[in-house]
């Protein structure tokens, strides 16, 4: 008995009595239905919550292709955790699944063998000063994979106490594994395989100005490596604000013609009159003002990329002249007879339907065609899942930089928030709504009443109030406020309850007005 973990030591400046109805709930699992996803689900709730791990990953080893396969995880982007593949023997995963014994780094920073093949870790921050721990997941002999975690440790007792916890949690899951591995031994590494793949697409497609790992942008990455080889002319389609010039950026600086100019201009910004001077430009005295010879837009784009946004809203005279471009690659200059010629990709953009102008009359079918060689649809916003959050995180960072404003995070209601609107504005919108929020932040976090009226969902319990009404807004405050103390103390009713000032009872009526419970929490 002396061997178990001493889990009341509150004395180490931690408690890990939390662990055991978790435990307990694991060990239920794993004895009646031997369900992997359910007990590693836990799993990982435990590390993340009880034991204040920063990143947790759990791997399996497949013996027939020898390789290490991170299976789930928190703490890793998608991207990340695509490149968690490890060897038998390779850095401290591997090590630990060729010997079966666990192993701890004490400081990251200190140890060669670490390979941070994730990318996860920022060497220059304090990343480095984290502790690693590395558990076997055995069955009798045989490995068949491991948990790890990483977190800041300031007591080695503490430490030690959790390799102790960790390798208890992997006895529990290790039935489990075995039966998964049995079952989905190819699945495994197709998994794998799959994941290096995404990865490196992502790496190699996947310019550093657009965010974003959903299933819709790996599609549109995809499309862009097929066309990046060539000078096909491009139709970006898509909603405004969705990012539709970053793509053309990205086809742009990819291609052959890197190097060359990349010239972009809005068909929708200038007056009809003056267009075609832009586009074509004119020689002196061609008209009163033209006091000398001006290039224009192609011109400045020859052995380039020229990008026409808002193509859709350009006249049919304009329309006409763009056509000759397209076809032939050269045009005259406005008020001049001599023909140039200019070698450069078109990449157009519109948000609007070209297909029922061109029925309607209102667009030509000729330039249509021409255009519509190689069209690139944009997903909106609010099909793109998980990037929401992403690309709030960028932003935050982003802003957070700009700005001089310390901001750490954001609050689970607000980030409900965000994934429940509609994003009728895209992604423009939702960078100027974390502007907005960035600057009405007080405690280096965003809450659900820092974003707009417009992403203000009625409260639970209280739906016929009008969603921009102010007792709504009240209680989405006081909604967001008990949530974060509720998940701040890990449900604990008394501690949230004191946290926020109220009387335990009082903090159970008012949970009940909202529908929540502490076990969601724990």
């Amino acid at each position: 008995m002396s061997s178990l973990p001493h889990y009341c030591e509150c004395d180490l400046g931690e408690c890990r009595t939390d662990l055991l109805p978790l435990l307990y709930e694991m060990s239920q699992i794993a004895t009646e239905s031997g369900d992997l996803s359910s007990i590693i689900n836990i799993l990982l709730r435990l590390m993340q919550r009880h034991m204040k791990v920063v990143r947790g990953m759990v791997t399996l080893y497949d013996r027939d292709s020898g390789s290490i396969v991170l299976h789930e995880s928190f703490g890793l982007s998608p991207e990340e955790a695509g490149k968690g593949v490890y060897l038998l023997g390779e850095g401290i995963i591997g090590k630990v699944v060729a010997t079966g014994q666990s192993i701890v780094v004490p400081c990251i920073r200190d140890e060669p063998a670490f390979l941070n093949r994730t990318g996860s870790r920022d060497c220059e921050s304090d990343d480095a000063n984290l502790s690693f721990i590395c558990v076997p997941i055995m069955r009798g002999r045989q490995v068949m994979g491991t948990i790890s975690a990483e977190r800041l440790y300031d007591n080695a007792e503490l430490l030690k106490l959790d390799v102790e916890v960790l390798s208890i949690l992997a006895t529990t899951t290790a039935q489990a594994v075995e039966l998964y591995l049995v079952e989905n031994v190819e699945n495994v590494a197709l998994e794998a395989e799959n994941r290096r793949l995404r990865s490196a697409l992502g790496e190699r497609f996947k310019p550093a100005n657009i965010i974003g790992n959903s299933k819709p942008m790996l599609e549109v990455y995809q499309l862009i490596e097929r066309v990046v080889r060539t000078r096909t002319t491009v139709l970006i389609l898509g909603e405004s604000g969705v990012g539709k010039e970053l793509v053309a950026g990205a086809i742009h600086h990819n291609s052959p013609a890197a190097k060359g100019p990349f010239v972009k201009f809005n068909c929708a910004s200038l007056p009809e009159s003056v267009i075609e001077s832009e586009l074509f430009g004119h020689e002196k005295g061609s008209f009163t003002g033209a006091i000398g010879l001006r290039k224009g837009r192609f011109e400045e784009a020859a052995g380039g990329t020229i990008f026409l946004d808002e193509v859709g809203e350009m006249s049919l005279t304009t329309q006409a002249k763009l056509l000759r471009v397209l076809q032939e690659r050269s045009f005259e200059r406005v008020g001049g007879n001599t023909t140039i010629h200019v070698d450069l990709r078109v990449v157009a953009a519109t948000n609007r339907n070209l297909a029922e102008m061109v029925a309607d009359g209102s667009f030509r079918e000729d330039l249509y065609y021409r255009l519509n060689v190689f069209p690139i649809t944009i997903p909106p916003l609010r099909e793109r899942g998980s990037d929401i959050i992403t690309l709030a995180d960028h932003f935050v960072s982003r802003f957070s930089r700009e700005m001089g404003i310390e901001v750490k995070r954001i609050s689970t209601p607000a980030l409900n928030m965000l994934q429940s609107y509609h994003w009728p504005g895209n992604v423009r919108e939702l960078e100027n709504v974390i502007e907005r929020a960035m600057l009405l932040s007080e405690d280096g976090v965003i809450h659900g009443y820092h974003l707009p009226p417009s992403l203000q969902a009625p409260v639970v319990g209280d739906s016929e109030a009008p969603v921009d009404g102010l007792e709504a807004r009240l209680g989405a405050i006081e909604y967001e406020l008990i949530v974060e103390a509720l998940k701040l103390h890990h449900g604990n009713m008394t501690e949230a309850a004191a946290h926020l000032g109220l009387t335990r009872r009082v903090l159970g009526l008012r949970m009940g007005k909202y529908h929540l419970n502490y076990k969601d929490y724990r």
